[in-house]
């Protein structure tokens, strides 16, 4: 009943700061960097939209019309598809951005909600914006509050109060009725097994869905006034998912900002996977590939990913021998390399034979500050050794700019006019009356690529 009652306690305090946050009182550093993130959710949103798989989804989902756009689609829907299905698509391509001490995806978590349900026509830019930080900031301290139980995923759990806080912000609740929708959030995570990512199960993608679709619930059963905020977290993120701090949930919130801390990705693949990714690429030109014996040396968290065969392209963004062994092969690891022909090429596979996975002690010490990779390749050109602490992108380790996302992105969608179209009406987003006529605006402008 005590860490109850401190939970209840965290989660009021993180209520009443989401009520009386304004974006124009956020550091200029925290509001960049958030519309920064913006831009990138947006963008790996279309990136996402455009796969087979996720064309398939949207056919069969037969959306409701609505007011809010389903990114790289060309259409709008109704609040709740469009949240669900933009969820779906921003992570269904490993590429949406990320947060190492929190464990997983703040912004995926809450952004497609918030957005949806700000494409009412409603909202300020300003509010919406404000609604964005604090979904983010919220699920953020959860993350880093909550211990999943060793086998659990991080989707569709932890991330779920983040959206009930973003939420709420956009139905313009008071501290008491944004408690009640972080609290009420926090009650309905998903218990999803890791291994469905390395399965290749792509129900993985729809936790991140329903995360969105549970933020939506949780805010509108608190804008009725009958939530009842009993810290119901404390038992369903940390009695029956793992353990959870409630002093890591309000601790200097407006204070240190948890969005300076994410990490973007350049590789589409498993963020566990990155270093290893930086690290082949870096010994590429030294190594003959025909002959090129591999040996991943890794913290324990990434070690599960050492599968060697890959039936769907989430398997393979799951496995190191695949993302390793295409990053040699290949010199990258973006969409491309996730066709059918290449999960299908034999010289991939045969090299993916020739990668070894191994946890390494030395390794696990220095997390979580680090995730760290040690790659040694042998082969008749000799042995290489190389080693890196974070994936390059992260905010502790090469931290990419604005500028530098852009290029990336623009790289990865082979696109640039379109994430020029993305930075442009997320510059315009604070200042715009109608944040629901510019999230549409942006909508067509990206159309069906």
């Amino acid at each position: 009943m005590e860490q109850q009652e401190a939970v209840r306690g965290a989660v009021g305090g993180l209520g009443e700061w989401v009520a009386r946050l304004r974006w124009s009182d956020a550091p200029a550093e925290v509001r960049e960097r958030l519309l920064t993130v913006l831009v990138d959710a947006v963008a790996v949103t279309a990136l996402g939209s455009r796969e087979p798989a996720q064309r398939a989804f949207v056919e069969a989902w037969d959306a409701p019309d609505g007011p809010a756009p389903v990114f790289g689609t060309g259409r709008t829907a109704a609040v709740d598809a469009a949240a669900w299905l933009n969820a779906t698509a921003a992570v269904r391509l490993e590429l949406d951005d990320g947060h190492r001490l929190a464990g997983g995806h703040p912004a995926a978590h809450g952004f497609p909600a918030v957005l949806a349900l700000a494409s009412r026509g409603t909202t300020t830019g300003a509010e919406l914006c404000a609604a964005l930080l604090a979904a983010y900031e919220v699920a953020a301290r959860f993350g880093r509050a909550t211990s999943l139980r060793p086998g659990t995923h991080p989707h569709g759990n932890w991330g779920v109060a983040g959206a009930g806080a973003g939420c709420a912000r956009v139905l313009g609740l008071d501290g008491q009725g944004a408690t009640a929708a972080i609290d009420a959030a926090s009650g309905m995570p998903i218990a999803g097994p890791f291994s469905a990512a390395l399965d290749g199960n792509p129900v993985r993608d729809n936790w991140i869905g329903a995360a969105n679709q549970s933020g939506l619930v949780a805010a509108r059963l608190a804008a009725t006034g009958t939530g009842h905020p009993t810290g119901i977290a404390a038992h369903a993120l940390g009695d029956l998912l793992g353990t959870l701090d409630p002093a890591v949930l309000d601790d200097g919130v407006g204070e240190r900002w948890e969005v300076l801390g994410g990490y973007f990705k350049q590789h589409s693949s498993c963020s566990f996977t990155h270093a290893a990714i930086d690290a082949a690429l870096s010994l590429r030109d030294q190594v003959d590939e025909g002959t090129a014996q591999v040996l991943v040396e890794i913290h324990s968290l990434g070690a599960q990913l050492d599968r060697a065969s890959w039936p769907t392209p989430l398997a393979a963004m799951f496995s190191l021998p695949f993302v390793v062994a295409t990053a040699l092969r290949r010199g990258r690891v973006v969409p491309a390399d996730l066709s059918a022909d290449s999960l299908a090429d034999p010289a991939t596979a045969d090299l993916a034979h020739r990668v070894v996975v191994r946890p390494a002690a030395d390794l696990d010490a220095r997390l979580p500050d680090e995730r760290p990779v040690r790659v040694t390749v042998t082969s008749d050109r000799g042995r290489h050794v190389a080693e890196r602490p974070n994936p390059v992108g992260d905010a502790a380790f090469q931290p990419f700019t604005a500028d530098d996302r852009i290029r990336v992105l623009s790289d990865l969608l082979g696109d640039p006019a379109a994430v020029a179209a993305i930075r442009d009406h997320v510059a315009d987003l604070p200042d715009a009356p109608d944040a629901g006529k510019t999230l549409r605006a942006l909508g067509s402008a990206l159309g069906t690529r």
